[in-house]
């Protein structure tokens, strides 16, 4: 099997017409026609259905497409990766929509001085979905809101996050110090968009269920920036990682939460044994961002 195959594939798979995959590929239709017989010749089953107005999947055809999507991807990623070593290397990193406004600015700025001619790609993800591209080799590190269960990532640094309540300034009477959740009870709470951030808002859940009550959710954001707008708009309370306080959110402040709680952290997750040259810097980088922001945020709680 080549790339052309999967390529040929794709294009009829694509317009559901030979006639107009050849158009696409700048081929003719026989010869189109030949190639997609000996893929079908060599995985040993039919890929198309022939009809008069052009053609449909089967089943087998059905499978293929999301594997020849992922294989034409990689391929293309390959020829990326060596134009990019080339020319200054290259770097993928994840992270959460947190760690975007946090961790992010600083840690570009400290690469970008030593590497000018580096290619950074950057993509913004949950946590669980970190963990899935590291382990696919999709990128190379990733900042994360997570302990990795998987034995092949490791945490290359980590800070202690814990969740705080953000609430309206408007609410400036009550005392400084940690507050105790349960007297927010009967609060209106602005929650993450649960398909949006399923880390957020089920720890939210969990911290209101462990304090004795069920959150009143009556808006929700899908960032924190939304999230701490709605609280600065007097709308209601939030439950934030504590980082979340060195957003300057307007009309927002923030309490630190009494009792003990789960220990949240904000983590730098790469694999185990993984030799790419730049991640001694990225490590070194995270770990004084996050010696830096783990002392800002405790000065930022009322």
């Amino acid at each position: 099997m080549e790339l052309r195959h999967l390529r040929y594939f794709m294009a009829v798979a694509e317009t559901g017409n030979l006639s107009r995959a050849a158009e696409k590929l700048f081929i003719a239709q026989p010869p189109l026609s030949v190639q997609i017989r000996q893929l079908e010749d060599e995985l040993g089953t039919p890929l198309f259905v022939r009809h008069p107005k052009g053609v449909r999947l089967t089943a087998a055809g059905e499978a293929l497409v999301p594997e020849a999507r992922y294989l034409l991807d990689r391929a293309a990623r390959v020829k990326e990766r060596l134009s990019d070593a080339a020319s200054g290397g290259h770097l993928a990193l994840g992270f959460v929509p947190s760690a975007s406004s946090t961790v992010l600015p600083d840690l570009l700025r400290r690469i970008r001085k030593q590497h000018p001619r580096l290619s950074i790609e950057l993509r913004e993800m949950i946590s669980s979905e970190q963990a899935e591209a590291l382990v696919a080799g999709h990128i190379d590190a990733g900042i994360a809101r997570t302990q990795p269960q998987h034995p092949r990532l490791a945490v290359a640094a980590r800070m202690a996050d814990p969740f705080c309540l953000a609430m309206p300034t408007s609410q400036a009477h009550r005392k400084p110090g940690p507050v105790d959740l349960h007297s927010f009870a009967d609060h209106a709470f602005v929650a993450f968009t649960r398909h949006r951030g399923p880390a957020y808002f089920d720890q939210s859940i969990h911290l209101c269920a462990k304090a004795g009550f069920s959150p009143r959710i009556r808006y929700e954001a899908s960032t924190v920036h939304g999230v701490l707008d709605l609280v600065g708009a007097g709308l209601g309370v939030a439950l934030v990682p504590a980082s979340c306080a060195l957003l300057g959110a307007k009309g927002a402040k923030f309490h630190g939460l009494r009792g003990p709680h789960p220990g949240e952290v904000l983590a730098l997750l790469q694999r185990k044994s993984d030799a790419h040259p730049l991640l001694p810097l990225v490590q070194d980088a995270v770990h004084a961002i996050f010696e830096s922001l783990e002392r800002r945020a405790g000065g930022m709680m009322v």
